[in-house]
């Protein structure tokens, strides 16, 4: 049985070590500020955020959040990374960043206190992170109201994901600290797609996200070798 704190301490602390330097973009989070444009107009553009309540599960210091906030939507971010969420809450304050807060909480925790409140749920750069994967996509699926969207970003496991996320990320172009992603822990898009159908929902969109060391840009792109995303949506309630 999944217990309600499906985590991994070695990796609350490794985020929360690192909390203070969430906000420097010239820091082990550059990459999460250089994507984070592009996946925000990407679900964006398939669920039009203003006006919505929306949950960020594994939100740790907030670049999500406090993007879709500034969106127009009514954000809750959520984290078991204690010094990263305090982090969040800091950045809110000084930026007097609008409708969004944020909570120490599982989303399995979640899940039990407010099932079907969101319209949307996003889950980024997570899955990837936690011993039970299905267990976080089954929770987020209780979360989200019947028709609304989920969004979960990952790593495919594969052999150009280990060289691209791993050798090339984190020792060779040294882009995120060595030791941030294990490849037994990373999901193929089949894995992650199988999750989500037992937990109810159903696949409507996938985007690739790549690298070009030499121009050090991101783009989408329909590959999802390494990086990727997918959105899934919750069926409409049967009247």
């Amino acid at each position: 049985m999944t217990t309600i704190l499906n985590a991994d301490p070695a990796e609350l602390a490794k985020f929360s070590e690192v909390a203070h330097r969430w906000w420097d973009v010239d820091s082990e989070f550059r990459p999460l500020h250089q994507i984070n444009p592009l996946r925000l107009e990407w679900l964006n553009g398939i669920a039009p955020l203003a006006g919505l309540r929306v949950l960020d599960v594994g939100c740790g210091g907030g670049i999500l959040s406090d993007s879709m906030a500034r969106k127009g939507a009514n954000v809750l971010g959520i984290d078991l990374a204690t010094n990263a969420l305090k982090v969040a809450q800091l950045h809110a304050l000084e930026a007097q960043t609008p409708n969004v807060q944020y909570r120490e909480i599982s989303a399995e925790g979640m899940a039990v206190e407010a099932a079907g409140s969101f319209d949307v749920v996003t889950c980024m750069e997570m899955l990837e992170h936690v011993p039970d994967p299905a267990s976080v996509v089954d929770a987020c699926a209780q979360l989200v109201k019947p028709g609304g969207w989920v969004f979960f970003s990952t790593i495919n496991r594969s052999t150009k994901s280990f060289l691209f996320a791993i050798l090339g990320a984190e020792y060779l172009l040294n882009l995120v600290p060595r030791g941030t992603h294990e490849y037994a822990k990373m999901i193929r898009p089949s894995e992650l797609a199988r999750f989500c159908r037992a937990a109810g929902l159903e696949l409507k969109h996938t985007k690739g996200l790549e690298y070009n060391p030499i121009t050090k840009r991101y783009w989408l792109s329909q590959s999802t070798d390494v990086n990727y995303m997918i959105a899934v949506r919750k069926p409409e309630a049967l009247s």
